[in-house]
């Protein structure tokens, strides 16, 4: 399952994210995780140090390597310079699973604190006034809109926060969207703004309280949120120590919190696989894109990448595998 963990600035979503990436890797299960938040603060939160996440190699910074490999003898894409983060896979492109191996995840992809990372890498000071944060995270779309993942496997992405993720059609790519959400008024405020937008798009979004101390603030997450409150994070010494930088081990977090990391896993466990859908909305994110800006700036009518034969799964795998 591919998920995503998104919310308003400060309200704990990389350290839950990093939380529930360490929790699957306890089980052991097939994991990926990346940071797309600007910030990028899920290394130091799996664990590392500030020194050792600045050396982690950057997304952002090997694009045309990425685009060389999933291009693969697509016929339809002239050459990897005229792909964009929004172009889908074909008959011919490298798709890329969950484990791998790959010359993509060889590059860069590194082992955190036992879970394998990838990072969009940050906003460099050479970036200001001449480009977005977004053209950064056009890698992350263009993986997953060309990644199988199977039963069993997931990949957690550390969104950036707040709306900015609807800068693109990233927030579509996954199965399971658990906004994380302070019982504050800003935060129920995010949830409103998002699941506006997400709801157009037929994205499902599970909320997950956070910094939760009473059944007040339960029922205050309840009001404003109703049944898409999934579960929630108790206030705990363990959550704060993380937050302060001090990872310790995953089996040290409370019962009742290490059941809310269950209860988000079997949430995405459930969620339906649709690659027709999934397929389908990278194509028409595709075409928006092409339209708006992309076929000026290629130079050429980038819906002639589609081809409209293919559909991503498993099925097409075994093909490319060949």
């Amino acid at each position: 399952m591919k998920i995503s963990f998104v919310g308003k600035g400060g309200s704990g979503k990389t350290t839950l994210a990093g939380l529930f990436a360490r929790h699957l890797a306890a089980l052991p299960a097939p994991l990926l995780a990346i940071d797309a938040d600007i910030n990028q603060h899920l290394a130091v939160a799996l664990g590392a140090s500030d020194e050792e996440a600045v050396m982690l190699p950057a997304l952002g910074d090997h694009l045309a390597d990425i685009k060389e490999h999933l291009r693969g003898d697509n016929p339809r894409i002239s050459s990897a310079a005229t792909m964009v983060k929004t172009t889908p896979p074909g008959g011919g492109s490298r798709l890329l699973t969950v484990a791998g191996p790959n010359p993509v995840y060889d590059a860069l992809v590194r082992e955190v604190g036992g879970v394998r990372l990838a990072v969009t890498g940050p906003f460099a000071t050479a970036d200001l006034g001449v480009a977005c944060y977004h053209s950064k995270v056009g890698a992350v779309e263009l993986m997953l809109n060309h990644l199988v993942d199977g039963p069993g496997e997931y990949v957690v992405v550390d969104m950036t926060a707040g709306a900015d993720s609807f800068a693109s059609g990233l927030f579509t790519r996954f199965d399971a969207t658990f906004l994380v959400c302070e019982p504050t008024v800003r935060s129920v405020g995010v949830y409103r703004q998002y699941v506006g937008h997400a709801r157009d798009f037929g994205v499902r979004v599970h909320v997950v309280g956070n910094k939760v101390d009473d059944e007040s603030d339960v029922a205050f997450l309840r009001e404003h949120v109703g049944d898409d409150l999934l579960t929630w994070i108790g206030r705990s010494a363990y959550v704060k120590a993380a937050e302060r930088g001090e990872v310790r081990p995953v089996d040290a977090l409370e019962p009742a919190n290490r059941r809310a990391l269950e209860v988000l896993r079997e949430t995405a466990d459930a969620a339906p696989k649709d690659w027709a859908t999934y397929t389908r909305q990278a194509v028409e994110f595709h075409l928006r894109n092409a339209n708006a800006w992309a076929n000026d700036k290629v130079g050429e009518d980038l819906a002639r990448q589609v081809d409209p034969a293919f559909v991503l799964g498993p099925d097409p795998l075994v093909r490319a595998a060949r």
